[in-house]
């Protein structure tokens, strides 16, 4: 099964990236302005060069490296330093688990894009997000599934924290993140805009979808049938959340959107992604079922009742499904409760402290949002020169 489990995490890498890019650029892209679309996929390309450098020199080594230590990994495999094409990680060549979990570290800070587009300097992005991926993301990593203090003998005991593909690592972290920047960076001056085309968000969403399959079907990290059923509960927690949230928005408002619809897809992954290594299609059905509805009243919690301008919804979508996916790892007795809930609240207190020094520091040196003229014009001609759409015709 070796030559097996090599092909199938080289091919959930590609899916892995394919969710930055294009899926999330795109996802995003579409929800803006059109004056600010390219802007979005300038930030998320930018990010994804940016954090494959920057995992390559010290992000994997914090996060894999050997070390041993409770808190990080070290730098002893800095660079690669040790690693070579013949090198294992598992049943894996270990340059390619390197690879699979950059597709990670590229996706987390990319997701943060959605708090801040359409009025943030892309110096600020590129300071904040490397620093972002390499002082929080990284750390946590290896707390979790790095053989740190929340994995199995650490803190919490024998069975220590479980999270199969990311809800704490990946969506708490940035769900966060988003909202601590949010808060920090204040309301866009124009709340008012719908998504310039929804088109582009359900073509981005589908394409997420899909390249999920590799997110959770990938870390099994072998071709088995672990995989084979995160890939089916992925799906049907993904579909659940779907219909759930339009559902819901019918119940409430006497139409569905599309852009609701696909919103509720994303709901519906990241709320399985932490238990997709746990859980069966009946358990995957509940948590959709319940995400759809329960990640659509956070975003009205959020954008409406507290009048927090996290613009596309990452904390409501990606923070709350994450947490709840990672809650029911424990009410399905997957994993222990003081485990799952202690290590929300522990990586939950870290990240928003470590963030809002960072949002601090990031601006001190590349400065933070842009003025008043270039957030009412868009961001696009002023960041790259370029327009997506031709506003004189």
């Amino acid at each position: 099964m070796v030559g097996a489990d090599t092909a199938w995490i080289i091919v959930a890498t590609a899916l892995v990236l394919f969710m930055t890019l294009p899926g999330l650029a795109l996802f995003y892209g579409g929800l803006v302005r059109a004056r600010n679309v390219l802007s979005v996929f300038m930030h998320t390309y930018a990010i994804a060069c940016l954090m494959s450098v920057l995992w390559l020199a010290v992000g994997y080594s914090i996060a894999f490296g050997p070390d041993g230590s409770a808190l990080w990994g070290g730098l002893g495999k800095a660079f690669l330093a040790g690693v070579t094409a013949d090198s294992l990680s598992g049943t894996l060549p270990e340059i390619l688990f390197f690879a699979f979990q950059m597709t990670f570290a590229i996706i987390t800070p990319a997701l943060i894009v959605g708090a801040y587009v359409e009025r943030i300097r892309l110096s600020w992005v590129l300071v904040f997000s490397g620093l972002w991926m390499l002082l929080v993301y990284a750390p946590v990593v290896h707390w979790i599934w790095g053989g740190g203090l929340l994995a199995d003998g650490g803190i919490f005991g024998e069975t220590g924290v479980r999270d199969f593909a990311g809800g704490i690592v990946v969506h708490e972290t940035a769900g966060l993140a988003a909202l601590v920047i949010a808060l920090m960076l204040g309301p866009r001056r124009n709340r008012t805009t719908p998504p310039h085309n929804p088109g582009l968000v359900m073509i981005g969403a589908a394409m997420l979808w899909v390249g999920w399959f590799g997110f959770n079907g990938g870390s099994q990290l072998a071709a088995d049938g672990g995989a084979a059923m995160a890939i089916t509960v992925t799906h049907i927690s993904a579909a659940t959340a779907s219909l759930t949230w339009a559902l819901w928005e019918r119940v409430k408002h006497g139409r569905a959107s599309l852009v609701g619809l696909v919103t509720g897809t994303i709901a519906g992954l990241a709320s399985i992604t932490p238990a997709s290594g746990f859980v069966g299609p009946i358990e995957a059905l509940v948590i959709g079922a319940v995400a759809g509805v329960l990640c659509q009243e956070a975003v009205n919690l959020i954008r409406l009742r507290l009048g927090i301008d996290d613009t596309l919804d990452v904390f409501a979508v990606h923070g709350v499904g994450g947490m709840f996916g990672t809650i029911m790892i424990a009410a399905f007795g997957a994993g222990t409760w003081t485990a799952q809930l202690g290590g929300l609240a522990l990586v939950g207190v870290f990240t928003v402290i470590a963030t809002a020094a960072l949002v601090k520091l990031s601006a001190l040196l590349a400065g933070f949002r842009v003025d008043v003229e270039t957030e009412t014009n868009g961001l696009d001609l002023a960041e790259t020169g370029e327009r997506a759409y031709d506003f004189t015709s």
